[in-house]
């Protein structure tokens, strides 16, 4: 009896560790930050995709783009891949006036849905590299979800029978129609280390040799 209560604690006991060390064990290893990003720009006149790569709180003009990553995450190979970057884009438009049209996250596993699209030249991120340094992020509880406020009236469900609500109406031909203004916010002017046009021969960078 004794040598079985022994394997039975010794049994607990592994349980335990093993238990300690997968809760741990992610939380050591959560993201990899790194010090360059690397994107993907599309010309659409020319077809040209062309790989360049920033460093973090560099500036780097794709043609009417200007890119700068604020940070690149990554995770370790022992988790699952996820590579995203926080990235400010400014458009250069034909009045030399500087827009920024784009201040957020950019995910290389979906470049469709959280990349820059713009009239002629589209910028997705595909990797970020050279970073040696694990980030640990505390894990925080989800909050509860909040409690219904009973005096907040419910929407009643729409009757079938009843046509559905108007819609805006349409200007009448040779009306006025509003114009969009132009999209993005103003912002002061920045200069690029490097400018890639694949617009102009050669590989793609500013045939002037302006940085």
């Amino acid at each position: 009896m004794p040598s079985l209560f022994r394997l039975s604690t010794l049994a607990g006991l592994a349980t335990s560790a093993a238990a300690l060390l997968a809760a741990m064990g992610p939380a050591q290893a959560d993201r990899v930050r790194n010090p360059t990003a690397v994107f993907a720009g599309l010309d659409k006149i020319t077809g040209r995709i062309i790989s360049f790569e920033v460093a973090v709180d560099e500036t780097v003009q794709f043609g009417a783009l200007q890119l700068t990553p604020r940070v690149c995450w990554s995770r370790p190979p022992t988790e699952a891949p996820q590579t995203d970057a926080f990235v400010e884009v400014d458009e250069v438009t034909f009045k030399n006036e500087y827009r920024r049209i784009f201040t957020g996250w950019m995910y290389a596993a979906s470049p469709g849905l959280h990349g820059v699209e713009h009239a002629i030249y589209d910028v997705w991120l595909t990797e970020c590299k050279g970073g040696t340094e694990l980030v640990v992020d505390p894990k925080e509880p989800e909050p509860p979800p909040a409690p219904e406020d009973p005096r907040r009236p419910r929407t009643p469900p729409r009757d079938p029978n009843q046509p559905p609500p108007l819609q805006q109406p349409v200007p009448p031909p040779g009306g006025r129609i509003d114009v969009e203004p132009p999209r993005g916010v103003p912002v002061q002017p920045q200069r690029p280390s490097q400018r890639f046009f694949p617009t102009n021969p050669g590989q793609g960078r500013d045939p002037t040799g302006g940085g």
